[in-house]
């Protein structure tokens, strides 16, 4: 399996765990997020398939929807990369 597939899977399992903690049948969760059965289950499996949109609608209704902010914030690697193709001498 791809990571980046591997990744979603692992995201969909940790949304389910998260709505089964909160009490919140998969019923429930599809009126709130308005998104249909097939969708939320699809979510709850990693299915590429499904919009990010999809995604952020079942993290806004578990009230986790800060942590998706924190994805890509501190881009160590885009930063230094950035900071190679800065001029060494600032001509005045």
């Amino acid at each position: 399996m791809p990571k980046a597939q591997k990744s979603l899977v692992i995201l969909g399992q940790n949304l389910k765990l998260a709505r089964i903690r909160r009490r919140i049948s998969a019923a429930m969760m599809c009126e709130r997020a308005c998104v249909s059965h097939a969708t939320l289950t699809a979510i709850e499996h990693g299915r590429s398939s499904v919009s990010m949109a999809g995604y952020m609608s079942v993290l806004f209704c578990l009230n986790m929807h800060t942590d998706i902010e924190k994805v890509a914030a501190d881009d160590v690697l885009g930063r230094e990369l950035q900071d190679l193709r800065l001029p060494k001498r600032v001509h005045a």
